[in-house]
């Protein structure tokens, strides 16, 4: 197992506990929180060598051994910070490297869920593989997305630690090492999270952030695969009362009604991402990739579409899931359709706890001089872990880490000084939520 050393600070006395919820969230440093502040202050020079560690270990998604091996630098670096209970869940049953799981048992304050993943979208062979510092920014593969929001999490926690906050804390965490290309089914690679959110009261995922914005809510995200089938006859007969309109026409009407019927509504979006069509179709649907071969005096008997749905709510994915079948039904003559669905990321719904976390979150920007935060336009923001939670909590959000850009490709950076600031503002923040008197959205 591989250990990481950490910067020793003095300890500091623990002060009383102020009103902050009886009177409302407090826009303004306590002494105790101020203590929090220069205790990151203290730890950032460690916290940038504990990134650069992690960032130049490859974790590609497939590449397992890499995986585990950024697991086994947080191990042995949550357990420096009193987080001795870790625990990896193999996922070999379905091909994925697994998770790491920590947790604190406490028994005051709401219980809080931590979100973090350990791969990244870079494979063992990319020519991506180096942290570097260059002026204002950090470089590397990963490093936004999201190992820096792992060491925020990680850095934050130990500012609590060093000043004895979180000893009665109810703190689980959970980095999934797939975030990026999910194993399937997705039910079995995301039970652990799933029953992690079962206990908790309040989940946060500490993907990227961006200044002055934090993600309240996002859309959920499901497939959907569109088969039509026609009559294969020559061509000069299409149309003909015998023959009818051929699978083309019919797959065209059908994501034309789609556009013409279900555009207009707010958060819902449908991309056919793929699509195949002719006399003879070969589909390979977990590749999304597939061969047709067709003549132009031929009427076309098949089309594969294979797309995206992506969706504000439960509801509003039901729905539109009945209005694209209800379209599907609607045949031309001599075709069928079938249409089927396969779920994926559920909704982060906006709600009225989620803003009321997010104030409080807001509130501790401000008390820090960074300035207010509101909540995100989800229509935005792809799915996240987070989506997996945020069904069983009493509240959830996103967005506590680094600041930065290029994520997925070779120019992925963080800046610099989000490092810090990110880490201030997560461990003031967590420190609030998780007070005796914290409300636990219930």
């Amino acid at each position: 197992m591989i250990k990481t050393n950490f910067m020793a600070i003095a300890a500091v006395a623990f002060l009383a506990p102020s009103t902050l919820f009886a009177e409302g969230p407090a826009s303004v440093l306590s002494e105790t929180e101020q203590h929090i502040l220069n205790a990151v202050d203290e730890n950032y020079v460690a916290s940038l060598a504990f990134l650069e560690v992690v960032v130049n270990e490859n974790s590609g998604t497939m590449n397992h051994g890499g995986v585990r091996a950024v697991g086994d630098h947080f191990i042995g670096a949550f357990e420096e910070v009193g987080f001795s209970d870790t625990n990896w869940i193999n996922q070999d049953d379905v091909n994925r490297a697994g998770h790491l799981v920590v947790e604190r048992k406490g028994d005051l304050g709401p219980r809080l869920l931590l979100i973090g993943h350990l791969d990244t979208i870079f494979p063992k062979n990319s020519p991506y593989q180096t942290f570097r510092l260059d002026g204002d920014k950090a470089w590397g593969p990963g490093i936004s997305d999201m190992k820096g929001g792992d060491v925020v999490m990680l850095y934050a926690l130990k500012a609590l630690e060093d000043l004895d906050l979180i000893d009665s804390s109810q703190i689980k965490i959970i980095f999934t090492g797939d975030e990026e290309m999910t194993g399937k089914p997705i039910k079995k690679s995301r039970e652990d999270l799933i029953k992690a959110a079962k206990w908790a009261d309040i989940a946060l995922n500490f993907e990227g952030g961006r200044s002055g914005i934090a993600v309240s809510s996002r859309r959920g995200a499901s497939g959907w695969k569109l088969t039509v089938t026609g009559q294969r006859r020559h061509s000069s007969g299409i149309f003909s009362e015998s023959t009818g309109a051929g699978a083309v026409f019919e797959a065209a009407r059908i994501l034309n009604a789609f556009y013409e019927e279900l555009r207009e509504e707010k958060y819902l979006t449908f991309n056919p991402g793929v699509i195949v069509g002719g006399t003879d179709v070969q589909y390979d649907e977990s590749a999304t990739r597939g061969d047709a071969f067709g003549k132009t005096n031929v009427v076309a008997q098949k089309v594969v579409v294979h797309g995206g749905l992506r969706f504000i709510s439960e509801e509003q994915k039901a729905n539109a899931r009945t209005r694209m079948r209800e379209i599907a039904a609607r045949h031309l003559p001599h075709t069928d359709a079938e249409l089927e669905f396969i779920d994926s990321y559920p909704a982060m719904s906006p709600s009225d706890n989620n803003q009321q976390l997010l104030e409080i979150f807001s509130d501790a920007s401000e008390a820090l001089g960074y300035g207010a935060v509101v909540g995100n336009d989800p229509a935005k923001r792809g799915a996240a872990d987070v989506s997996f939670a945020a069904p069983y909590v009493g509240a959830s959000m996103d967005g506590l880490g680094v600041y930065g850009s290029g994520g997925h490709t070779p120019e992925e950076y963080m800046e610099l000084s989000s490092l810090k600031d990110a880490t201030a503002r997560a461990a003031i923040f967590i420190y609030r939520i998780t007070r005796e008197d914290a409300p636990n959205f219930r």
